[in-house]
């Protein structure tokens, strides 16, 4: 049936910092073997990832600007799920603000763990169906250019080391057995 693993138990739990979309917190545990130690993590309500689906079969992503690599990356068009929303709430959002398209059907169809040494976040997939131009409202830190690309494109960029954004390619893999 498998090894089971044994819980690590936390004996105290401090928040570090904290910003509108995460905080960062420092815990002190006990391994089962009775050894204490530290672990720094990022928690954040979530995220929510909407694969837009154009009506020739077209999959929407946008080409932005990230600060850390200081170069354009492509991706799913992705964002935080802020205090008391709900994670379709944020996919909506963030695909008019990304994207600058409303959709008229949105189906959740999987979530993953974006970086499960690092953080408690999970990042739900959507996709987004019957879309219709409404205009963009990106954030003043976001530079953003929509792109439009076949399944067969997207699978060819990650395979060719084009697309490299790890929540867009594991994304990808969750929601394109789901485009037909």
């Amino acid at each position: 049936m498998g090894k089971r693993f044994l819980s690590w138990r936390t004996y105290d739990s401090e928040e570090v910092f904290s910003t509108p979309w995460m905080s960062i917190y420092h815990n002190q545990f006990e391994l089962p073997n009775g050894k204490k130690g530290n672990y720094f993590y990022m928690h954040t309500n979530g995220s929510a990832m909407t694969i837009p689906v154009m009506d020739d079969g077209k999959i929407l992503l946008v080409k932005q600007y990230r600060y850390l690599m200081d170069k354009a990356s492509i991706e799913i068009p992705c964002g935080g799920i802020k205090d008391g929303q709900k994670d379709s709430d944020a996919a909506l959002s963030e695909l008019i603000e990304e994207t600058g398209y409303e959709c008229k059907k949105l189906k959740k169809v999987g979530k993953f763990l974006p970086y499960n040494g690092l953080s408690d976040e999970f990042c739900s997939v959507f996709i987004a169906r019957i879309l219709h131009h409404v205009g963009s409202n990106p954030d003043e830190t976001e530079q953003i250019e929509v792109i439009f690309l076949t399944p067969r494109e997207i699978d060819g960029m990650i395979a060719k080391g084009k697309i490299v954004d790890g929540m867009t390619i594991a994304g990808w893999l969750i929601g394109k057995r789901h485009i037909k």
